[in-house]
């Protein structure tokens, strides 16, 4: 009966305790992080970040400790959310921000949503898809995806989003998290193709939150990656070594798991997939490549450039 708007709330949370409760859309979801220390005795020691956006604009939302494990996973990006006492605190100006599918989006930065177990403990409501009604003016999730063609124009750092059929993934490999530290990124390379270049989008997926996508990434299936980053290489070759990047807000997503999800919409993905119709398997299946190693980017022909 009783809500408010984000808005509202950047323009009163000084002067309040209690806040109306908030209707929201989820545009972006964070990777799952985790902060416990030896030292420290928590028992959930787990921050996620989403970012979600009403009639108003878009504000960061972070879910803390044991309400990780019981919501992350049923909080997709797409999902309608009532949030019930919830506190409202200072934005923590160190953390990552995805880049917006729709560029016009006011985006609150100075607060962010906080829900806790306790101090208040927030109640979370999902509100199925069918029940959404119009009148809310919740904005739609809004892509950014890009041909294998366009890719070569992009600067580097842009964000996007890519669909493509996979024809080579290699072999999980780990990198350290910094020098002489015990911690370790996962990732894996692979190649997609979208039929409009010869060339494939070459993708360095690390792991996400969703080891049951990332484990099962293989040729033939239908890859999809948001929120992936263009690296390349700026020095004296730029156009030898260009390739997509996962970023801390990058959803990845295989055969299997598109059904139901925003980017079944865009035009790009149908593009795609009248593409897809038009390709024999049996061709497509003697060119995919699983495993081994994959050195990249290329080290120079000889040693004197090395």
């Amino acid at each position: 009966s009783k809500l408010t708007s984000l808005g509202q709330l950047e323009m009163t949370w000084r002067s309040r305790v209690h806040f109306h409760p908030l209707l929201v859309r989820v545009l972006h979801k964070s990777r799952l992080r985790y902060y416990g220390k030896p030292e420290k005795k928590m028992d959930m020691p787990y921050q996620a970040y989403f970012e979600v956006a009403d009639g108003s604009g878009m504000m960061s939302m972070v879910l803390w400790n044991s309400l990780c494990p019981e919501w992350y996973n049923s909080v997709k990006v797409g999902t309608v959310l009532l949030l019930e006492q919830y506190a409202i605190k200072t934005s923590y100006p160190f953390k990552t921000l995805p880049t917006p599918g729709d560029s016009q989006m006011k985006r609150f930065a100075t607060i962010e949503i906080s829900l806790n177990v306790r101090d208040p403990p927030t109640k979370i409501s999902i509100i199925p898809e069918e029940m959404v009604k119009p009148e809310w003016g919740l904005p739609e999730v809004k892509y950014r995806f890009i041909t294998r063609s366009e890719l070569d124009d992009l600067p580097n750092n842009h964000s996007c989003d890519v669909i493509g059929l996979v024809t080579f993934v290699g072999r999980a490999e780990r990198a350290r998290k910094r020098e002489h530290g015990e911690d370790f990124w996962l990732y894996r390379w692979a190649h997609a193709i979208d039929g409009t270049s010869d060339q494939p989008f070459i993708l360095e997926l690390f792991a996400t939150s969703q080891p049951d996508v990332f484990e099962h990434i293989h040729p033939m299936t239908y890859l999809v990656c948001t929120q992936m980053r263009v690296v390349r290489d700026l020095t004296d070759n730029p156009s030898s070594t260009i390739y997509l990047t996962t970023s801390n807000e990058s959803q990845i997503f295989i055969t299997g798991w598109h059904k139901g999800q925003p980017y079944t919409k865009d035009t790009k993905v149908k593009n795609f997939i009248q593409w897809t119709k038009t390709q024999s398997e049996a061709d497509q299946m003697k060119k995919t490549v699983i495993g081994g190693y994959y050195p990249f980017p290329r080290p120079p022909n000889n040693f004197l450039k090395y």
